[in-house]
């Protein structure tokens, strides 16, 4: 009768001629999938490498203000005012 391998030959022709009309469409959404994946594993690579690196410190540039002499608050005097130590 048939063999292992006949067997084998036999179901994959039957499957590419049932198949025919879906293989296409198959093969397109499999390539898109891996580019997806191979997107996503480089931005995550990216990411990876971003949080390893050090972070520059942070400057913010102000001004400093005297305080007001209204300002209610005791013990604020200003520079003139307090004693040589």
């Amino acid at each position: 009768m048939f063999g292992l391998s006949e067997l084998a030959v036999v179901l994959i022709v039957v499957i590419a001629v049932l198949a025919a009309k879906k293989l296409p469409e198959l093969a397109r959404s499999a390539g898109k999938s891996a580019r997806i994946l191979k997107a996503e594993a480089r931005a995550m690579k990216e990411q990876d490498k971003a949080q390893e690196a050090p972070a520059a410190p942070r400057i913010i540039q102000g001004e400093t203000l005297p305080p007001s002499p209204g300002s209610g608050r005791t013990g604020d005097t200003p520079p003139g005012d307090r004693p040589a130590g």
